[in-house]
């Protein structure tokens, strides 16, 4: 079957959103600086449209100097006038404040559990969570093992890291797969991350 034929659960007709539900929602990520980077990008999203971030992206990979988590740890006053000025990414002064304090706190985990991988994965204990959700009346905006890393993410003095920030970031990332089990992906990912 063609990839444009697949059965999605989301992001038919949009190109951008095709590719990003085909090659990386839900698929298990162990790369700290692609954490880092979805942990930048949920923030963002807040109040907003995945779709809205997606589509500034790649400016928030180029302001933020690729999610570089220890040089966005010493960004200061100057880096912050520099990012609310630009109009390529989300320029909401909280969230960018908050990006940069998580990359502070980023770093301090990492220095505690030696890598950010190992402490978040250490809540599903490392294997992803298959939900077997039938319509996206079943998916949940947050659950209690969101709840539970929210807590102690915002603990550790994290920011913008609510319990449904956190869910998104859950399913981004793989720690869950919320593909319905009508949509293709969802069986490769069971398959090959089990």
């Amino acid at each position: 079957m063609k990839p444009d034929q697949r059965k999605r659960c989301w992001g038919d007709g949009d190109d951008l959103m095709a590719a990003y539900h085909d090659l990386e929602w839900g698929v298990p990520l162990h790369d700290d600086a692609k954490i880092f980077e979805f942990l930048v990008l949920e923030g963002m999203q807040a109040g907003l449209s995945w779709r809205t971030v997606l589509y500034k992206r790649e400016n928030f990979h180029r302001a933020f100097h690729g999610f570089d988590a220890k040089r966005v740890a010493r960004y200061g006053q100057r880096d912050l006038k520099r990012l609310l000025a630009d109009a390529g990414i989300i320029r909401n002064r909280l969230k960018i404040q908050g990006a940069i304090n998580n990359a502070r706190r980023f770093l301090e985990v990492q220095k505690e559990f030696g890598t950010f991988d190992r402490y978040i994965w250490g809540f599903v204990n490392g294997k992803p969570v298959h939900n077997r959700l039938r319509s996206f009346r079943d998916m949940p905006v947050r659950t209690p093992l969101s709840d539970l890393i929210s807590s102690d993410l915002k603990a550790r003095g994290f920011q913008f890291v609510g319990s449904t920030i956190i869910y998104a970031h859950m399913q981004a990332t793989g720690l869950v797969n919320d593909h319905l089990v009508n949509c293709y992906r969802y069986a490769e990912i069971n398959r090959d991350y089990p």
